[in-house]
């Protein structure tokens, strides 16, 4: 095999054909929807997997994918999606959360929360923080984190972050997150860390998920999904949530005609399950 060299590869393009290719292993597989608009990104981030794999051009790496190479793909779905998160991101989530959502839970048990989309864990990190604020150390209270992403779960789970990377709202959620340390590397309480979860999980494909859930956190992932997928997610989430349960989405997302699925609007791009 022939490698493509430094300039023939900062050179390689995709054709129309290839590029149809990605779009519909893209779309069958993780219900990423790649428009037209989208190729020059997809091209360049993609170049790399070229590189990296050997590949003699975007043809040979499109096959690659096609013959189901199961590490490539891993990396074929990180390379086409962004995983921007931050600690507390959208705080007046947070703040609905503490002030509404969990002390209306205190009486209850088993308590479960789905972090759908976790990226490298800031979401289920913060939302294990405010548990823990609520309901002490009761271990009926867990916290599933899923992404499809296995190289983000891997970082995820380990729970350090480098000082540099992280912002708060105040040092007070600093101190509530991370073990005290002078080290550069900042290390999750073990506590929120026990409370959480871990799973590889793709939302377009069955969910091997058999409870219900209190509250379902799935943030900024629906806008890489087509209208009719994203309506799906919808409606799957409320089949997932207990009566009474919420949903939080992000910030550029909408569910509309959510009396369809049973939901309503209880605040910014946050949504209720009707009462039974």
């Amino acid at each position: 095999m022939t490698m493509l060299s430094k300039a023939d590869f900062e050179n390689c393009d995709m054709s129309d054909a290839c590029f149809q290719q990605v779009v519909h292993l893209a779309k069958i597989n993780w219900g990423l929807s790649l428009e037209e608009g989208k190729r020059p990104l997809v091209v360049a981030r993609l170049r790399k997997r070229v590189r990296a794999t050997g590949s003699r051009d975007f043809v040979d790496y499109v096959q690659r994918l096609s013959y189901g190479d199961i590490d490539e793909c891993d990396h074929f779905i990180s390379a086409l999606t962004t995983n921007v998160t931050q600690f507390f991101r959208e705080l007046h989530h947070f703040d609905f959360l503490e002030e509404t959502v969990f002390p209306e839970l205190k009486s209850s048990r088993n308590i479960r929360i789905w972090s759908a989309g976790c990226s490298t864990g800031q979401e289920p990190y913060s939302i294990a923080t405010i548990a823990k604020k609520t309901f002490g150390r009761r271990e009926d209270v867990q916290i599933l984190a899923t992404d499809a992403d296995p190289e983000v779960l891997r970082f995820a789970k380990n729970g350090e972050f480098d000082v540099s990377d992280v912002h708060f709202p105040s040092v007070k959620h600093k101190r509530d997150l991370f073990e005290d340390s002078e080290s550069s590397e900042l290390r999750v309480r073990a506590a929120l860390r026990n409370m959480i979860d871990f799973r590889r999980l793709n939302l377009v494909q069955p969910w091997p998920i058999n409870c219900v859930f209190d509250v379902i956190f799935c943030r900024n992932v629906a806008i890489y999904f087509d209208k009719d997928t994203q309506d799906k997610l919808w409606a799957g989430f409320s089949s997932r949530l207990k009566s009474g349960g919420y949903l939080f989405i992000g910030h550029s997302e909408r569910i509309n005609f959510p009396e369809n699925i049973k939901m309503e609007p209880v605040g910014i791009t946050s949504y209720r399950k009707f009462l039974a």
